[in-house]
């Protein structure tokens, strides 16, 4: 009785044993499918399964690969490590190169409609006299234009609406005074006093606040938005290390060496491949995160008071207004300028050719109507255009921190404990790594070392950096001049405004009325540091001289 029981053990245990090698013959018949579905030649499978003293990367027990296998499955696994990540890099990419475009096309034909409409009506309301000094409004939004390509280093806001202005009186000012003759040295005289005088009234100074803030914030958002692709870009070509793509290869395929194709990785242990891997980018969050934080800070200043529609939409009427206040002051102006300049020659020529209905300007601009502006092709207001992008700005926070965590959901993992731990199917047994290179020390499935960053993503790190002061100096109203764009001279530019009084658009606060520095009929003396009227000069020269010569009398 007892050699039968022996007997029956021995042949019950040779029967399974028989059963778990048909069972494992299976299991490569298996991954001879699976494998070859990867593009793999099907005969690189062996027909049953080998010892795997061979192999590198996998368990080295019963396998169903070969080392050939092995070596092209790892360079499978690198495609597959890489393939996530591009698709959500690819992903914010697309959505900020798109936003990008729109917010570019939206402030270009905002510029443009801002000319056709000033161009329109000034003809209708000033006709020839427009038309003969169309060149000067025409350089105005062409280097407008040229600010917000090019910036800085290309035109000075600050210098360019000041010769604006200038070269703007100068014009009116021989036009309302045209019986008279004006040399090139009488109107730098006029020019000088430009300021004192104020003939186009408060126009010129609010004008030049809200366009240098409005511009500097519009250019310096949009620069932004085209960074944050260009970042994605740049650290999405950072290759994997080999010890990266090893831990991968042990990850992925390393089940179908021991059979179990459907196998999938614990959470846990993708986690930690993943976090190791991606453990340069993880770095760049912080910096990424200020960024975005500074770009949101700018979309609230253009939805306020930097809003650069509510700048160009009026900009013909203020302009407008600007050449009113000069017609209707035209007389006192004049009378300034000749009491401080001297008084003109008459132009003999030029008024006997003058008729009375050429002085002056012809009419004024109707009230400012919105629902007769035209709409841009971007389809949209820039109200509707922010609240989009500050959506995807806030979504996009966190975004290489929270790569790993992106990437191991869904079918790429298993949950629970019937899940491959990296050597068989069990539960994972290992401390989960924080994010960043400093947290991977002591990672148990990628060797990181720590004292090597990636030099692509520092210098990404650098450029945030630099972008995220220019976003917070825009903020403030000041334009920091773009290295890589301009001449290098680090000039800045704009009102350069605290974030209190940058909330006032319309600065209703005037500013402390400047002493007129004209020589008027009570012949007071001129304040200190004041440049005199050429004949105000001449008559204390005079005087200095008679003092002398008394002097030397009385001695």
């Amino acid at each position: 009785m007892k050699m039968f029981v022996v007997f029956t053990v021995c042949v019950s245990v040779v029967v399974l044993a028989s059963a778990q090698a048909d069972q494992k013959l299976k299991n490569c018949n298996e991954v001879r499918t699976a494998y070859s579905s990867k593009g793999f030649n099907v005969n690189d499978v062996p027909n049953k399964g080998v010892h795997g003293d061979h192999l590198k990367v996998c368990p080295q027990g019963f396998s169903c690969c070969t080392l050939e296998m092995e070596e092209k499955l790892s360079q499978q696994s690198r495609t597959d490590l890489k393939a996530p990540v591009h698709q959500l890099s690819s992903n914010l990419q697309n959505t900020f190169t798109q936003r990008h475009r729109h917010f570019d096309q939206f402030f270009r034909e905002l510029l443009n409609n801002a000319e056709k409409s000033l161009n329109d009506m000034f003809v209708r309301t000033y006709g020839l006299m427009y038309v003969k000094n169309a060149e000067l409004f025409e350089k105005f939004f062409r280097d407008l234009r040229l600010y917000y390509s090019h910036g800085s280093g290309a035109v000075n806001l600050d210098d360019m609406l000041a010769d604006f202005w200038t070269e703007l009186l100068e014009r009116m000012f021989r036009l309302v005074n045209v019986q008279y003759e004006f040399g090139d040295s009488y109107m730098e005289c006029v020019s000088r006093h430009m300021e004192q005088l104020k003939p186009f009234g408060d126009v010129p100074r609010k004008l030049r606040l809200q366009l240098t803030r409005s511009f500097i914030a519009v250019r310096t958002f949009t620069r932004g938005l085209a960074l944050m692709p260009e970042v994605v870009g740049k650290v999405s070509t950072v290759s994997a290390s080999p010890s990266c793509v090893r831990a991968a290869m042990k990850m992925l395929y390393c089940p179908y060496c021991t059979g179990q194709v459907a196998l999938k990785p614990c959470m846990n242990y993708c986690l930690n491949v993943m976090r190791g891997c991606l453990a340069n980018q993880a770095d760049l969050d912080t910096e990424w995160n200020n960024f975005l934080d500074a770009m949101l800070g700018l979309a609230e200043r253009l939805e306020g008071p930097f809003n650069f529609e509510s700048v160009m939409d009026p900009i013909d009427v203020k302009i407008s207004d600007a050449i009113m206040n000069m017609q209707e002051n035209s007389m006192q102006v004049s009378q300034k300028v000749f009491q401080g300049c001297g008084q003109p020659k008459l132009n003999m020529a030029s008024r006997a050719r003058r008729s009375p209905k050429d002085s002056g300007f012809p009419g004024r601009f109707r009230p400012y109507s919105p629902d007769a502006r035209p709409t841009t092709a971007a389809g949209t207001s820039l109200d509707r255009l922010l609240t989009d992008v500050k959506k995807k700005l806030k979504h996009a926070k966190k975004f290489w921190s929270t790569l790993p965590d992106t990437v191991c959901v869904g079918d790429r993992i298993a949950n629970g404990d019937d899940c491959w731990n990296g050597t068989a199917k069990s539960r994972y047994e290992s401390v989960v790594m924080g994010n960043g290179l400093a947290n991977q020390v002591s990672n148990p499935d990628v060797e990181v070392d720590i004292t090597k960053p990636d030099m692509v993503i520092r210098r990404q790190i650098a450029v945030l950096k630099e972008m995220t002061s220019w976003l917070k100096a825009a903020y403030t109203g000041t334009d920091i001049s773009f290295v890589n764009e301009d001449d290098g001279s680090g000039e800045e530019s704009g009102s350069g405004c605290d974030s209190p009084p940058c909330d006032d658009m319309y600065f209703p606060t005037t500013e402390p009325v400047k002493p007129v520095i004209f020589k008027t009929k009570g012949g007071n003396q001129p304040s200190s540091g004041t440049r005199l009227a050429p004949c105000s000069l001449a008559m204390a020269v005079l005087l200095l001289a008679l003092l002398a010569l008394l002097t030397r009398h009385t001695r």
